[in-house]
């Protein structure tokens, strides 16, 4: 499994390299953003385990792939990860709308203590 997220690192798809130029560095919220990132029997397209979101960018292939879609995201769910999904054309044309609901997503989700994690940048 890490042969092939590693082998989808080096493979990634123009939305996923754009999307990865703009959360890389700590550059959203301070948050450290990894990709393609195994987790059980699935691979993340971006994971940041603080507060343990992932986020999953969808290419056409995702509309006849619902069900396997909805079931991965049950068990990442199980595991205590919230999963935000992206289509592919979003983050090609409005990255900016989909950078700040993700922004929102983070500041919303309560910190291991129990408070937001508030605004950082």
């Amino acid at each position: 499994m890490k042969e092939f997220a590693r082998a989808l690192r080096k493979n990634q798809t123009d939305a996923e390299r754009l999307m990865w130029n703009r959360l890389r560095n700590r550059q959203l919220l301070n948050c450290k953003f990894r990709r393609q990132q195994t987790i059980g029997p699935y691979i993340a397209d971006f994971l940041c385990l603080e507060p343990k979101l992932i986020i999953e960018l969808d290419g056409g292939q995702h509309a006849d792939q619902q069900q396997y879609d909805e079931l991965r995201s049950q068990y990442l769910q199980k595991m205590g990860y919230r999963v935000v999904r992206f289509w592919n054309n979003e983050v090609l044309q409005e990255l900016d709308a989909v950078l700040e609901a993700i922004r929102l997503v983070v500041v919303n989700t309560p910190s291991p203590a129990g408070e937001g994690r508030g605004e950082e940048n």
